[in-house]
């Protein structure tokens, strides 16, 4: 059941596509989404026929992105709260963009009172460690659509999704505030580092084993990074939501069988309390 009161559920995972004992994976994530029950879960690498239905069940609107790979895999997101709007930014700045499903989508979310009408965002920007100069163009794309959007009304926004960057990156640290880029700034709080601080949070590495196996043995020298984020907007004096919560999902295996090459991460957000000095 969706929640109604103060709080927001959030939860992102790379799925891996069909790949590596999909019909094993998937009982997998059903039974952790099932556990978790997110209100807002931004998936990436799922195919848009009903792979994300199939992870996730009934009880949510799916919103889809149009750029694809070959085999179907994209970026979808899911929604316990009617779907008002879907918006989609073009990643593809550059030539280095092209040939990969690089995406981002704005969904305009309705959700009950007091949270009431929120932004949720799935980003996937490009993924080779060489392409930093891409993600940065990327970022700077999609903050400034949000700030369009949002203009000058008071509304949450929640980014999520694999940036395929660590956290010193400057892609990541401009999200985060640490940095500006291309004469842009903007600041979100990431919530695995509000909630566990310099706590490394890799959910991508060797310690799972589909990370360094299942693509044909091309990340055997990963080392483990943090690449996937949800990340709560700030005005000027803080993120609209706070962070309550947050922990990696699907980071274990079960009888052998990994959920996905990458461990999502799910967070749950609050509406804060006024302080005793603000106006009624």
């Amino acid at each position: 059941m969706a929640g109604t009161g103060r709080t927001v559920r959030v939860a992102t995972l790379n799925v891996f596509g069909l790949r590596a004992n999909w019909p094993g994976r998937r009982a997998l994530m059903s039974a952790g989404f099932a556990r978790f029950r997110p209100d807002l879960v931004a998936l990436q690498e799922v195919v848009a026929n009903d792979q994300a239905r199939q992870v996730l069940g009934d009880g949510y609107e799916f919103a889809h992105h149009s750029e694809r790979e070959s085999n179907g895999e994209g970026i979808s997101l899911a929604s316990r709260w009617p779907i008002s709007a879907v918006h989609e930014v073009d990643l593809h700045l550059g030539p280095r963009a092209a040939g990969f499903a690089c995406s981002a989508m704005v969904a305009e979310i309705d959700a009950p009172g007091p949270v009431g009408r929120m932004l949720f965002v799935n980003h996937m920007p490009d993924w080779q460690l060489t392409h930093e100069a891409e993600r940065e163009r990327q970022a700077v794309a999609v903050a400034k659509f949000i700030e369009e959007l949002v203009g000058t009304t008071r509304r949450h926004v929640v980014v999520a999704g694999d940036f395929n960057a660590a956290p010193d990156a400057a892609s990541v640290r401009f999200w985060t505030g640490k940095q500006s880029l291309d004469n842009v700034s903007v600041c979100y709080r990431d919530a695995w580092a509000a909630i566990h601080g310099s706590d490394p949070g890799h959910t991508f590495t060797p310690e799972n084993t589909l990370t360094t196996t299942a693509e044909y043995g091309e990340w055997a020298t990963e080392l483990g990074r943090r690449i996937d984020y949800i990340l709560v907007r700030s005005t000027g004096h803080g993120p609209s939501l706070h962070i309550t919560e947050c922990r990696r999902l699907f980071d274990h295996p079960t009888e052998g069988v990994w959920p996905s090459d990458h461990f999502g991460v799910g967070a749950v957000l609050a509406i804060p309390a006024r302080s005793k000095g603000a106006d009624a």
